[in-house]
């Protein structure tokens, strides 16, 4: 079991790593937006090319951040069903889950999907409107994504096994005492009392 912890530990990193680096892409969306912006209404100059760049950036935080938005305990739940069970009949119904529901359909969509970037890469496919970007790295986004949020499942799965023998923490218990909204309020709070010093 401890090799199996050790693998856990070098997924969440990996899905930590790519987390905490893609943020910037929500910079560098902003930026770009903000100067197609300023080309088009400026010097009546834009070019397709800057829209799709911008949703390729997106497509890249939404489906690449999927392994670290579950390792952070942050993605959708259903608490209103499991919230009446004790902690460990939770922590089983997860592992279950993980199984039965996250394996098989990232799987899937990764079966579905390897053959459209395969072809798109082959036959150089391009975006239909003039000035557009080449398809097939925006489409290798959706098997890479899944292919991280299989691997954190993975880690997932490892962890409940370990609570559940007695060998590890609970794994579903969340970082922080507090929520977002809680934090940023203490957060000013603090900004305002240095400030009045």
């Amino acid at each position: 079991m401890s090799a199996l912890l050790r693998l856990s530990r070098l997924i969440d990193a990996l899905n930590e790593f790519v987390g905490r680096h893609l943020a910037w892409l929500v910079l560098v969306m902003v930026l770009i937006s903000a100067t197609n912006a300023v080309a088009r209404k400026a010097f009546a100059a834009s070019s397709n090319a800057y829209l799709e760049i911008q949703w390729y950036l997106f497509a890249a935080v939404f489906l690449l951040a999927a392994g670290y938005t579950m390792l952070r305990q942050e993605h959708v739940r259903i608490d209103v069903v499991l919230g009446r069970f004790q902690r460990r009949t939770q922590v089983v119904i997860e592992a279950v889950c993980i199984v039965l529901f996250l394996m098989p359909f990232g799987l899937l969509v990764i079966d579905l999907v390897l053959p459209l970037v395969i072809k798109a890469y082959e036959t150089g496919e391009m975006s239909s409107n003039a000035g557009g970007l080449i398809r097939w790295p925006v489409y290798a986004l959706v098997p890479a994504g899944f292919t991280l949020l299989l691997l954190q499942g993975v880690s997932e799965f490892i962890k409940r096994i370990a609570f559940l023998r007695g060998l590890a923490d609970d794994p579903g218990r969340r970082g922080k005492t507090r929520n977002d909204e809680e934090e940023l309020a203490a957060f000013l709070r603090q900004q305002a009392e240095g400030a009045k010093k």
